[in-house]
């Protein structure tokens, strides 16, 4: 077999192959009550997939669900979920490095598209919804599943955790995070720990049409974890509790929201009826 060129000889590491990830769209929304299952149904069956996955450069994406019991076991402030149990369903999306615009011209006019043919859902509500430039990961294993491939890896679980860094950009609060984030991880179910920074679109409210978005992204500050968890998501708790507890003692950063999600049963029912 004939290796091409830049390709690696031999297996191992996360930064081998040209592959990567650029930026996000992170989708978090409420169905209206007594609409639970139709906006399952029409996400999953419809918006996901027109909406988003046959978009260019959009290469992967997945669903996660917060029950009430993942909502009771929320923490932080109002600035991104009001209240802060506010955003049942998240979905998540990786788009190509070096083609967001590409990827955001086609969404913008394929969104307009899809309302204007009568395939909206109009009984749901935007609790914050974002576009992210990709800042950084790390990783519990040195031989882990990249980022790239983290949505596809099926996962149980993944925990978002919102900061605002007291100094600096979000770039900056990624490299001081680098002790604390090994802590968290090391011997935890927790394996990858993917930074992002809202897009400057984004950094403020923006109610765009067809309806309006939710919550602001934040400002440069803003940083948004997201954390891969395996096994039972309620057992790593407790240290992202150390983990925000100590960001903020130590004047580092304050935790604006931290929430588990479930991953979906993609093509059922499963969690509908648990929301609330």
């Amino acid at each position: 077999m004939t290796v091409p060129e830049g390709y690696p000889l031999e297996v191992g590491g996360v930064d081998d192959y040209p592959m990567k990830v650029g930026s996000m769209l992170l989708t978090l929304v409420d169905p209206h009550r007594g609409f639970e299952s139709a906006y399952n149904r029409w996400y999953e069956r419809d918006h996901y997939i027109a909406g988003c996955l046959i978009g260019p450069y959009n290469f992967a994406g997945s669903r996660w669900v917060a029950t009430r019991e993942m909502k009771d076991l929320r923490w932080g402030t109002t600035q991104v979920a009001d209240p802060i149990d506010a955003g049942s369903y998240v979905a998540i999306y990786w788009i190509e490095a070096g083609h967001h615009a590409d990827w955001d011209a086609w969404a913008l006019k394929q969104v307009g598209w899809l309302y204007s043919n009568g395939r909206g859902f109009g009984e749901r509500s935007h609790v914050h919804t974002v576009t992210f430039d990709y800042v950084g990961t790390a990783y519990r294993d040195a031989d882990p599943v990249p980022v790239e491939l983290a949505l596809d890896h099926h996962y149980e679980a993944i925990v978002g955790v919102w900061l605002d860094g007291r100094d600096g950009d979000a770039a900056a609060l990624q490299e001081r995070l680098a002790g604390p984030l090994k802590e968290l991880m090391d011997g935890s179910g927790i394996e990858i720990a993917a930074g992002w920074t809202p897009r400057p679109e984004f950094r403020n409210s923006r109610d765009s049409a067809p309806m309006p978005l939710g919550s602001p992204g934040g400002q440069e500050n803003r940083l948004c974890q997201l954390f891969f968890v395996s096994g039972d998501v309620r057992e790593s708790l407790p240290r992202f509790r150390s983990y925000t507890d100590r960001l903020e003692a130590d004047g580092v950063a304050d935790a604006l929201l931290v929430a588990p999600f479930l991953r979906t049963n993609v093509g059922t029912e499963q969690y509908v009826d648990q929301l609330w």
